[in-house]
């Protein structure tokens, strides 16, 4: 299917050290940063609320300054050495097994490590206005701090076990922020939602880290990828698929999606922060890192695809029919990562092409996130874009960066969005064959339905005539929170065309992924039969949403819908489809273990205790306390041993 090049970690070669590096031998710095103000806010108590928000804010900005002098580290080392291994300490140890807290400075992790810090700086910053009011805003700081400190230690892991510590932290950060409204029983409920499911897919990365341990004695990324050309097929698929379930846990992607929605009860730099830009991405993170293992698989691979390629579609026909703004941008979360996961799925052709479409979807989704708070803020927290509209005049800095987002997203020419999906559709036709044609025309499509969501998210918002409830006065958002939407829609602007352009981005990721730059070209974009087919549905697309949505009036309350309608107000049945096939049958068989447990095992327990103490209590009757009595048990008995001794002999 896919061809496969010589990954980097095929090699048994360990990893250059960072000793000759003051940066890199101190990148758990990186770390350690937001992980003190998290400590700092949550230990501090009530004596940090004055200082505490500030303080939270300002360590991810030193953690981003500390990433970019590691990134120019990296870049003055020669190509075979910008994989940098960072010792810190041993964690634990078993018999000869030895678990270390090492990290690894490579460029795939110094890429996430940017984003996440710069990215996770702004909704920092964008949080000081949001949350102004808010009088829990100290302990929502130490959650977001806690969250940016576990996503970091889950990219820069240099072993599966430590990864794994970051996946579970990352997870406990997400539980607490989206049911950081606790007292609202849609948050505590949702969070508890997205809490279980993730755990079904830590199971399968955990259990995949096992088959590792067992199959190859190692967890350590070099040497599980050394091991992997002279392993067992069977072992290997089962690896990627497990792999692959831990990834639709953490990244929203089908079966395992139905919590994304429910978690925007949570306050929106939340969805911006876990929800857009970097939670949902560690998903694709660990299909690329584990790039040998699904090569060497080509089952996984195509398995990889195919859930990527499904929920493209889901995501995008959820996006298109909710109104509550951002629930829309969580479908169009859940559809952009499954566009990502089916690049990551096409091996090395795809890797650079998935990777930079992450960048620069974690500006442009960030910022319409943020955008979406923006309007929120402006329209007494009413997510329901049927009761907006012209809210363009009324909050001109906030449309102006939606906008940007919105043209970036879409994938007009020459901004971010259009640079990286073109790459993917570039990567997806280049399979060749049917496989190759298929997968492609159904990016295509993808892109079609974005074009159809963004526009009539836009059209409602911002465009038509005004629908909110009176008593609502639209105003724009303090400079607290514009300040980093305007940040943000620069990077919706120009990082895609900086990424791909000349194939940079690939060149700098060729040590980890192993392959080829593709050399796209802008010509190539425009002169393709794959490339004018993206423009054509980009352009229909937005004329379907201006038909539907702005040439006449928008119904304040949603029609009728027909059958696919309805299916994706209701998500495509995903709650009721997990309930008929995991809720209800877990349900019965709890009954029916709790059954077991009380008439089965309990009655034969309480059985055996029930017969002990009637015995007892018969024995207990024949002691009377006379003498006569006893003496005549006495005779009785000899009598009958006399009698037997006589019969025997």
């Amino acid at each position: 299917m896919a061809v496969t090049q010589h990954h980097a970690y095929l090699a048994a070669e360990p990893a250059a050290t960072a000793a000759d590096s003051a940066v890199l031998s101190n990148a758990w710095l990186l770390i350690a940063l937001p992980l003190v103000g998290a400590a700092i806010l949550l230990l501090g108590g009530r004596r940090t609320n004055a200082w505490g928000p500030l303080l939270a804010t300002v360590l991810p900005v030193v953690s981003f300054v500390w990433a970019v002098l590691a990134l120019f580290d990296l870049l003055g080392r020669g190509t075979d050495a910008r994989s940098v291994s960072v010792p810190v300490y041993e964690w634990f140890a078993v018999g000869d097994f030895s678990a270390r807290i090492n990290l690894l400075v490579d460029p795939l992790s110094i890429t996430f490590v940017l984003l996440i810090t710069f990215v996770g700086s702004l909704i920092h910053v964008y949080s000081l206005g949001y949350m102004a009011e808010d009088p829990g805003k100290r302990r929502f700081f130490a959650y977001l701090n806690l969250f940016v400190a576990a996503m970091l230690v889950l990219v820069l892991a240099d072993n599966f076990v430590l990864l794994f510590l970051g996946w579970e932290g990352v997870g406990l950060a997400s539980y607490l922020l989206i049911g950081f409204w606790q007292y609202k029983p849609t948050a505590a409920t949702a969070a508890k939602k997205a809490f279980l499911i993730n755990r079904v897919g830590d199971m399968g990365l955990l259990v995949a880290i096992m088959i590792m341990f067992t199959a190859f004695g190692a967890v350590g990324f070099s040497d599980v990828f050394a091991a992997v050309p002279g392993a067992n097929d069977g072992v290997l698929l089962a690896i990627g698929l497990l792999l692959l379930l831990g990834a639709c846990g953490k990244s929203a992607q089908l079966p395992l999606q139905a919590w994304l929605l429910d978690a925007m009860e949570g306050p929106t730099p939340v969805s911006a922060l876990i929800h857009a830009a970097t939670m949902v991405t560690a998903g694709v993170y660990l299909i690329v890192r584990a790039g040998p293992i699904f090569e060497a698989s080509p089952a996984a691979q195509l398995t990889v695809m195919v859930v990527g390629a499904a929920t493209m579609l889901a995501g995008g026909i959820i996006a298109s029919a909710k109104d509550d703004i951002k629930k829309s941008l969580a479908g169009s979360t859940m559809s952009q990562i499954g566009m990502m996961v089916l690049a990551a799925g096409l091996g090395p052709i795809g890797y650079a092409a998935a990777i930079a479409h992450l960048v620069t979807h974690g500006f442009f989704k960030a910022g319409l996130f943020l955008g979406a708070g923006s309007v929120m803020h402006g329209m007494n927290d009413d997510v329901n874009m049927r009761k907006y509209g012209g809210l363009a005049s009324k909050m001109p800095i906030t449309f102006a960066t939606f906008g940007l987002g919105y043209l970036a997203i879409i994938g007009v020419p020459l901004l971010s969005g259009w640079w990286t999906k073109e790459s993917i559709i570039s990567a997806t036709f280049g399979l060749g064959g049917n496989v190759g044609l298929v997968f492609g025309s159904l990016v295509i499509l993808g892109a079609a339905l974005t074009a159809f969501y963004m526009s009539r998210m836009v059209f409602m918002t911002f465009l038509g005539e005004k629908r909110w409830d009176e008593g609502v006065h639209p105003h724009e958002s303090p400079v607290s929170m514009t300040a980093p939407m305007v940040v943000l829609s620069i990077g919706s602007i120009a990082l895609g065309g900086f990424l791909v352009a000349g194939d940079r981005f690939a060149a700098f990721l060729q040590p980890v992924t192993g392959a080829e730059p593709p050399h796209f070209t802008v010509g190539h974009a425009f002169a393709s039969p794959y490339g004018i087919a993206a423009l054509v549905v980009l352009v229909l697309g937005v004329l379907a949403a201006w038909a539907i949505y702005l040439r006449k009036p928008v119904e304040r309350t949603a029609p009728k819908g027909n059958l696919v309608t309805n299916a994706a107000r209701n998500e495509l049945y995903g709650n009721e489809i997990n309930e008929d096939l995991f809720m209800r049958p877990g349900q019965v068989l709890t009954k029916a273990l709790v059954v077991i447990e009380d008439k089965v095992i309990d009655g034969a327990v309480n059985g055996i205790g029930a017969g002990v103490r009637d015995s007892s209590t018969g024995l207990g009757r024949t002691q009377t306390g006379f003498a006569r009595t006893y003496a005549l048990t006495m005779l009785i008995g000899a009598v009958i041993v006399a009698a037997t001794l006589a019969v025997r002999f």
